[in-house]
């Protein structure tokens, strides 16, 4: 689906000859974290962050305080998951959208494009997620590919989840009712299993050895 298809317009860009005081109602009015403002010519500048603009002057104008503005925006050609990534980066739920002129087209919901990100395979598809981990410059996700898909799984999406200590954790969501073959696959190849949303028979094989020895050296 295109995002273009998400654009919304309902909330135009105040003018920054308008006063604190309608940027705070029209705040009042709304859920969103920030408001676009515009110049008098009707060029995007940026937007207001809510907290700071109830901490304004309400007889003063907007270009008051264009120093508190927020200069983010995507374009109407950024692809989704960067525009979730702008999301985050700014803490908003309101995202500006310019075509290739920088001219206001309108602007995107959060809730939109996670809607967008829930609707992928990995999520809805049917299948486990294993969490992996190696080292930054041992792994590669064309050896977690092979590693998968030599185990009869379909690789449903794989992302770098954490990196710490250089040490890097890969999320992957696998297409297979069995993970257990995988998990010893990777194993082998010294891979961590930090966890796997399945039952991992090398850990329950470990357990019963282990309650057997105690059972022996108790006789």
């Amino acid at each position: 689906m295109k995002l273009s298809e998400y654009l919304i317009n309902d909330v135009k860009p105040l003018s920054s000859t308008s006063k604190i005081k309608e940027l705070q109602l029209l705040f009042n009015q709304s859920t969103y974290s920030h408001i676009p403002i515009k110049d008098e010519n009707g060029i995007f500048l940026g937007s207001f962050f809510e907290t700071d603009a109830h901490c304004f002057e309400s007889d003063k104008l907007i270009s008051d305080y264009l120093y508190s503005i927020e200069d983010f925006f995507v374009k109407d050609s950024t692809l989704w998951l960067d525009v979730l990534e702008a999301f985050a980066q700014n803490s908003t739920n309101i995202m500006p959208v310019l075509d290739k002129n920088n001219n206001y087209l309108g602007y995107y919901e959060l809730n939109d494009i996670i809607s967008l990100f829930n609707e992928s395979p990995f999520f809805f598809e049917a299948g486990g997620v294993l969490v992996v981990e190696k080292g930054i410059n041992d792994y590669s996700f064309s050896e977690i590919s092979q590693i998968v898909e030599s185990n009869n799984g379909k690789l449903l999406g794989a992302f770098v989840s954490k990196i710490k200590n250089d040490v890097v954790q890969v999320t992957i969501k696998i297409g297979s009712t069995g993970l257990n073959e995988i998990i010893q696959t990777f194993r082998r190849y010294s891979y961590n299993i930090v966890s796997g949303h399945e039952e991992d028979s090398y850990i329950e094989s470990l357990k019963d050895r282990s309650d057997y020895l105690n059972k022996y050296l108790n006789m």
